[in-house]
């Protein structure tokens, strides 16, 4: 079952669906999972849609929201500031903690690429969070701009851009940027992209990504489990970043490399991927019922 709710994070209100397990007996309560979408995506296309589906199968409530400024819900229209998403990922919590259906003692949060970055930092931040995952995610925005843009005319063509836009931003003058200019990714799979997706951003938001250090607190989330998953030859997102996040993180941590997918793993069909992700959960956060 799917229920479109609101919720209320700084004043602003977002839009999102639960999903309660159709086996969800009267006067139980279950794990929830919070799924976060990809960089300027929304709720309803790309991996956040087809997460929350596979997590409602295997009985947990899952809750998929657009982050501010995304999909339906409030806010400037493609703003997606990096620590403001992670307020809206508190808010989330926020909400299901009062939800009668949800054990608020267990509940975990889930992120692909931008919304990985942010899943990592939320559970880093808010001892809320019982269990993280995340999928393609990365620790250090400037390290992982350096790495997409890595030939010397990329870099030059990044860095000229991140120049203007502060000039500009010191005037009081926010400039546009094209999506493919903060992150490439190749044309084979930009049909991944959600419905939607924004196709520019206000240069603040490319700030905040170069300033975003989810390295910096993912040693916090430890004794909770964290799951970290990257496709082996990432085209989109640096690999090294989760590998970068696993060393820098506690325990229990496992990090999954995964062979002949992309950054959109998840919507691949993949059964390793989809087995490592329902085994990890099994044994770390397993849909356990308590009553009321």
């Amino acid at each position: 079952m799917q229920q479109d709710i609101q919720f209320n994070s700084n004043g602003l209100q977002l839009a999102g669906v639960l999903h309660i397990p159709d086996d969800l007996k009267a006067g139980e309560k279950r794990p929830s999972i919070t799924v976060l979408h990809g960089f300027g995506s929304n709720k309803n296309g790309g991996i956040a849609l087809v997460a929350a589906e596979i997590f409602e199968k295997l009985g947990y409530v899952t809750l998929r929201f657009d982050f501010r400024g995304c999909g339906q819900s409030e806010g400037s229209p493609g703003r997606v500031i990096c620590l403001e998403q992670v307020e809206d990922a508190k808010a989330a919590f926020d909400y299901l903690e009062n939800r009668p259906e949800v054990d608020a003692k267990r509940m975990g949060i889930m992120g692909f690429s931008f919304g990985a970055a942010v899943s990592v930092y939320t559970a880093g931040v808010d001892p809320r969070a019982a269990a993280c995952i995340s999928m393609g995610g990365w620790g250090d925005g400037a390290k992982k701009f350096r790495k997409q843009h890595e030939s010397p005319e990329a870099w030059e063509k990044f860095t000229s851009m991140m120049k203007r836009g502060q000039e500009e931003l010191k005037k009081g003058v926010s400039i546009q940027v094209p999506r493919f200019d903060i992150v490439p990714i190749r044309a084979g799979i930009r049909n991944n992209l959600a419905e939607g997706a924004f196709m520019e951003f206000p240069f603040e938001v490319v700030q905040s990504m170069y300033d975003f250090k989810a390295n910096d607190v993912v040693a916090q989330i430890a004794p909770r489990p964290l799951l970290l998953m990257h496709p082996s030859l990432d085209t989109v997102t640096p690999t090294e970043q989760s590998v970068d996040l696993f060393l820098r993180a506690g325990q229990p941590t496992e990090l999954h490399l995964m062979a002949e997918v992309d950054h959109f793993m998840l919507s691949e069909n993949n059964r390793i991927v989809h087995a490592v992700l329902s085994n990890w959960l099994d044994k770390y956060f397993p849909v356990h019922v308590s009553l009321n």
